[in-house]
């Protein structure tokens, strides 16, 4: 489910939530709406809307934080991918069909990267890639600063092999289901309660519904950060796309 459908249920879960305090209210006897049950219920619903809130800028946090560690990782992947080709420009004439390999590897990489999808097969190798780096290693260098030129780019390959394998692993640094159910139905709660003790108006309805319209838009922005390469907020690729201009 993406993250749009699924704030859209939380949301209608939410209004459900609204709803059914407004029908309970209707069906209790007088004496469970005493003033004594309103503030040992209002009390309650203060101290779990304390916890939600403190649950929600912790996914917040963590989620903007995994965003930014993404987004530096592609930024090195970058930066690495230019100082490779730099580093076999300053090798010679011999590198020369190496750059048009590295050019050649980096649309697939781009389409690999901004549209895999979280799965449990294994990772396999960008084939343009790997032939990159074992032409790499079979360069024959002459002289000292070609041999010094290859084992940098030797090592800058295996960098960019490193970071592309990170940014695998995270693939699946989602939110646990049973935990974002476990949010959900706080907010049920907290929402019943506010209709539970109060006779509805038009207005205290439709404040309602854009207080949980706010906190369905928070758990889209939690899911959506978690998705850096497909969602609304993706990383661009155009840096990366553009890194190496044509020979």
């Amino acid at each position: 489910m993406t993250p749009l459908a699924l704030s859209c249920v939380i949301f209608l879960l939410v209004l459900g939530g609204i709803l059914a305090g407004a029908r309970l209210r209707r069906l209790l006897p007088d004496h469970h709406l005493s003033k004594e049950t309103q503030d040992v219920v209002r009390l309650g619903a203060g101290l779990i809307a304390t916890i939600a809130a403190l649950v929600l800028g912790l996914l917040i946090g963590g989620a903007k934080g995994s965003f930014d560690t993404r987004n530096t990782q592609v930024k090195q992947l970058t930066a690495n991918i230019i100082l490779l080709d730099n580093l076999l420009s300053q090798y010679g004439p011999e590198a020369a069909p190496l750059r048009i390999q590295v050019r050649s590897a980096i649309n697939p990489l781009i389409e690999r990267l901004w549209h895999e999808k979280i799965t449990s097969e294994p990772f396999t190798v960008n084939s343009e890639g790997e032939k990159t780096y074992l032409a790499i290693l079979a360069l024959s260098p002459k002289t000292e600063i070609q041999r010094s030129l290859q084992a940098r780019a030797t090592q800058v390959a295996n960098d960019v092999a490193q970071t592309r394998f990170l940014l695998f692993a995270e693939t699946e640094n989602q939110i646990p289901k049973p935990f974002l159910g476990i949010l959900v139905f706080w907010l049920f709660i907290i929402f019943l309660s506010f209709s539970l003790f109060s006779d509805l108006n038009g207005t205290g309805l439709a404040f309602l519904c854009v207080f949980g319209l706010s906190a369905s838009c928070a758990i889209y922005l939690i899911l959506e950060l978690n998705e850096p390469f497909t969602g609304l907020m993706r990383i661009s690729d155009i840096p990366l796309r553009n890194s190496l201009a044509p020979l």
